[in-house]
């Protein structure tokens, strides 16, 4: 499986930090490894679109002249037990791409091993969310015109050729994808600048472009396949969202705030200041900073990794009564789910928390054994 090192090689990963990221695009040609062309192959890419029951009018869109297609033009309801769905409808997909359309796969993430390997990898190296796009086209055609993303973007071609404008402007720190209309289209024209690097994209080559890079792509001489992986990395608005839950654990916070008009609004000013001070104080907390730590954790993608037919143990512990040593806010959560359960298996702890590795679990569980806190039972 791919690792950051392998995405970037010949880059370095320290290199790409220090020169590239969130900073100016790269283009990284393929090298005589196989395995980034072999990320999604023809052959794979069709047996994911065969299996018909995973794809909706959402899911697999079809592009043409910067325009959607309407789902009922190349879907078909169908019946499931969840309600009528419209699903693409194979034939119909096809006359369409013939007809000059491209196919949009979205979130295929999970569908494909090799590309969630890249896309764990990302998230690992981003602490970010990563979605994984397909883009399927033949030649002459471009999907969707000049635009810019809200996100990292890195490209894997995989099959085919596809030549990538990509233009001298970028938009500062974008993080919403403005309605797609003709205004905001002819925006993107006259905002994106002169072209600064035309790219081709052969298989196994890899696109990096920083968020809010404007640019645009046209498969060039027959069929083209490629991944875009976004990566989405946290921003400063998480910080409310996590004071919004941290600041109503205090009284402070739910009593309410008096008139302006009492007193010249002297208590109101007060009350005010005693809470922008306690804010302060908790955003330069050791413990928030473990909050917006596991947010990050939880956003990374755990590759599913079934191993059966062998059977897993089952691993028994039970709380003792005795304290807990002391940890990190984080690792405090992992022994608070431990106290609620009394008696628990540690492969079950490590299935619940998904805000720090199996490894921290591991050892979290060692120290408080250590401590007294936990025992072991014996195997029956």
């Amino acid at each position: 499986m791919l690792t950051l090192d392998d995405i970037l090689h010949p880059i370095t990963p320290a290199q790409f930090l220090a020169e590239y990221d969130d900073r100016k695009p790269l283009y990284i040609p393929a090298t005589d490894d196989a395995r980034k062309r072999e990320v999604l192959t023809w052959s794979a890419w069709n047996g994911l679109l065969n299996q018909t029951a995973n794809w909706s009018a959402a899911s697999l869109r079809l592009m043409r002249n910067h325009q959607a297609v309407p789902a009922e033009q190349y879907c078909q309801p169908v019946q499931t037990p969840d309600g009528m769905v419209m699903r693409p409808f194979p034939a119909k997909v096809e006359v369409f791409m013939s007809a000059g359309a491209s196919v949009v796969a979205n979130e295929v993430t999970h569908l494909h091993p090799p590309v969630t390997a890249v896309a764990a990898a990302l998230g690992s190296a981003y602490g970010a969310q990563i979605g994984a796009n397909v883009y399927c086209s033949f030649e002459g055609v471009r999907a969707f015109g000049s635009h810019y993303d809200n996100h990292h973007v890195f490209v894997v071609q995989t099959e085919g050729e596809k030549v990538w404008n990509l233009y001298q402007n970028r938009a500062e720190n974008p993080t919403e994808n403005p309605a797609d209309t003709p205004e905001t289209r002819l925006f993107f024209e006259q905002s994106r600048g002169p072209i600064l690097q035309e790219v081709t994209m052969r298989p196994g080559d890899v696109l990096y472009l920083p968020r809010g890079w404007y640019h645009d792509a046209l498969a060039k001489d027959g069929p083209s396949l490629h991944i875009t992986f976004s990566v989405a990395p946290l921003y400063g608005r998480i910080l409310f969202q996590l004071l919004d839950h941290a600041a109503m654990q205090n009284p402070g916070f739910r009593a309410y705030l008096p008139p302006a008009h009492r007193d010249s609004g002297v208590a109101l000013r007060r009350q005010v200041a005693e809470m922008s001070d306690y804010l302060s104080r908790l955003m330069a907390s050791p413990a928030f900073l473990d909050e917006v730590i596991a947010a990050q954790e939880r956003l990374v993608i755990r590759p599913p990794a079934y191993t059966l037919p062998v059977r897993k143990p089952v691993t028994l512990y039970q709380t003792t009564g005795r304290a807990f040593p002391p940890s990190s806010s984080i690792i405090r959560g992992v022994y608070e789910w431990m106290i609620g359960q009394r008696r628990f298996a540690i492969e079950d702890l490590i299935a619940e928390i998904d805000y720090t590795s199996e490894t921290n679990v591991r050892t979290a569980v060692e120290a408080a054994v250590t401590a007294g806190a936990l025992v072991r039972e014996q195997a029956r």
